[in-house]
């Protein structure tokens, strides 16, 4: 995740098709969008919880609807992305 992941505040991954531990095929469950909202200071919740409504889900929304859209060169790979706040600046960006 990087060497900061202190400041993440949220993380979306795309879990490409593999097959695992499910005989010769891929299970349904395994492959998609992948969404974790991090843990944060009590003190700082209410303040991240306004930029994540403001600013991270709209930017959420648009990095789902474009993997949904992507091609199967680019689905066929894991991507992760993530928001991080640090200082009060938001900034977001692809990680893989």
């Amino acid at each position: 995740m990087g060497q900061d992941s202190g400041s993440v505040v949220l993380g979306a991954a795309w879990v490409a098709p593999l097959s695992r531990n499910y005989g010769r095929g891929v299970h349904p469950d395994s492959v998609g969008a992948r969404i974790d909202v991090h843990p944060v200071d009590a003190t700082e919740r209410a303040a991240v919880r306004a930029v994540l409504r403001e600013h991270a889900l709209p930017q959420l929304h648009a990095w789902v609807t474009r993997t949904i859209a992507a091609d199967e060169t680019w689905r066929l790979t894991d991507h992760q992305h993530y928001w991080r706040l640090t200082d009060g600046l938001l900034t977001h960006r692809d990680e893989t």
